[in-house]
């Protein structure tokens, strides 16, 4: 309905979105620039954010945007693994097979980043989605992966990605030695009030809309709705413009957006 009703190509507030259509908010910006900051200096970086604010989409174009004959991009989710699952998960992102026994899994895993910088020139980058889940254990298997050369060569690039709750458990006692390693930190906040109507004509550019289908009263009420967060804003966007099609409206209003949000409770 929606989009016969505005003349749309495509749904302009999907979730899955290329890499070349992101929207370029500050923040964005701000947080690509320390990504390649944190690889030219091969360090630990932490980066968080709330929950659909973007971090994981902006990592992921990260990685596509490192040349393949200089880096060896690895990305892993492990979510509330046990550490030696954790080490298993790196080995095979790393293309090898994962020994059984702990111990011969952390030497499997330092040989091959020794041999990808040694032999292959190559700059291993592993990203680490949804840190804030990983145990204490686990925790403690990564501080133990990256000290070996650590204070004399950085050969491992380790981008942490999660929520803002990370930052805070880093916090603890138990935590110190690894947190002292993090070189580089950034909290990515949603967008600002002042890029939201950019953002939304972004989004209908990319399904083939050029006229604004938002009010400005409309744009405002989104914005407060959803404090910033992509993710919301791309929820309440599309439901609101389903509910103006509905009524056979020609743009989206803060009536549009009210019932969009209390469908959304």
């Amino acid at each position: 309905m929606m989009l016969q009703a505005f003349g749309m190509t495509r749904d302009p507030f999907d979730r899955d979105i290329d890499v070349p259509d992101l929207f370029e908010s500050s923040g964005l910006r701000e947080l690509d620039a320390r990504l390649h900051y944190l690889i030219d200096i091969q360090a630990i970086g932490l980066f968080t954010g709330e929950i659909g604010s973007g971090k994981t989409t902006a990592v992921r174009r990260l990685l596509e945007s490192l040349h393949p004959g200089l880096y060896k991009p690895l990305y892993v989710c492990p979510a509330t693994v046990s550490a030696i699952d954790f080490y298993r998960a790196i080995a095979l992102a790393f293309g090898i097979e994962p020994k059984y026994n702990r111990v011969r899994l952390y030497y499997q895993i330092r040989d091959e980043i020794e041999r990808l910088s040694g032999v292959k020139k190559l700059r291993p980058v592993l990203v680490i989605d949804e840190a804030h889940l990983l145990r204490n254990d686990v925790l403690d298997g990564l501080r133990l992966l990256t000290n070996f050369r650590m204070d004399s060569a950085n050969l491992l690039t380790i981008v942490l990605v999660g929520q803002t709750e990370f930052r805070r458990k880093l916090q603890f006692s138990a935590h110190e030695a690894f947190a002292q390693r993090i070189a580089v930190r950034y909290h990515l906040d949603g967008i600002k009030k002042t890029e939201i109507s950019d953002f939304l004509a972004h989004q209908l550019r990319r399904a083939g809309v050029h006229n604004p289908l938002f009010t400005e009263a409309a744009i405002e009420a989104l914005f407060q709705a959803s404090r910033g967060a992509l993710r919301l804003i791309n929820h309440l966007a599309r439901q609101s413009l389903i509910a103006a099609a509905a009524a056979r409206a020609p743009q989206a209003d803060t009536e549009h957006v009210r019932l969009a949000v209390t469908e959304s409770e």
